[in-house]
C-alpha cells in the first residue's frame, strides 16, 4: 500500500515542468535585456519607462494616480517616485495634486512624453515583434496568449481592473 505524500513536502518539479520552467527563466531574462538595450539604444530609457508612458497613454486624460500606476506596472512607489523623477526631468511627465484627494498626486504624460512614445513604439514594436511573434506560428501565438492570460489571471489580486491586459 502506498502511503500519502507529506503535507509538508514540497510538490517538487517533474523534468518536464522544471525544463519548461528553466526554458521561461531564460526566455525572460533574455528579452527583458533584448528590449532594455533597444529602447536605450534608441530613447535612451529604459523598459520600464517606456512601459509607464504606455499605461499613461492608455489612461483617460493620459492620467493615472501615482498609487494606481505603480500597482499597473508592478513596481514599488519608491520606484515609480524615482522614474517619475527623471521623466519629469525629460520633460515626458509631470505630477499634480489630485483634485479630489489632497494627498494624492496624478501622473500625467505631456505632449513631449506622448511623441516620444510614438517615436520609439516602431522600434520596439519591432524588437518585440522579431524576438518573439516572427518565430511563432499562429496557432503558437495563440497558445501563447492563452497560456499568458491563465497566469496572469491566476496571479492578479482579486479585484484587479487591468484593461490592457484583455
Amino acid at each position: 500500500m502506498k502511503t500519502p505524500p507529506d503535507a509538508d513536502e514540497p510538490r517538487w518539479l517533474t523534468e518536464d515542468e522544471q525544463r519548461s520552467w528553466q526554458a521561461y527563466v531564460q526566455a525572460n531574462m533574455l528579452l527583458e535585456d533584448h528590449l532594455d538595450r533597444q529602447l536605450q539604444r534608441d530613447a535612451g530609457m529604459p523598459h520600464v519607462y517606456y512601459g509607464l508612458l504606455v499605461k499613461l497613454s492608455w489612461a483617460p486624460r493620459h492620467r493615472m494616480r501615482m498609487t494606481e500606476l505603480a500597482e499597473a506596472a508592478k513596481i514599488t512607489r519608491s520606484r515609480l517616485s524615482h522614474a517619475v523623477a527623471r521623466m519629469e526631468k525629460d520633460g515626458w511627465v509631470r505630477r499634480e495634486d489630485c483634485p479630489d484627494d489632497k494627498r494624492g498626486q496624478n501622473a500625467v504624460l505631456t505632449d513631449k512624453g506622448l511623441k516620444v512614445l510614438q517615436d520609439t513604439a516602431p522600434g520596439h514594436v519591432t524588437a518585440v515583434r522579431t524576438a518573439i511573434f516572427d518565430r511563432l506560428t499562429p496557432e503558437q501565438v495563440e497558445q501563447f496568449g492563452a497560456v499568458c492570460q491563465i497566469i496572469a489571471d491566476g496571479l492578479q489580486p482579486a479585484g484587479a481592473d487591468l484593461p490592457w491586459l484583455r
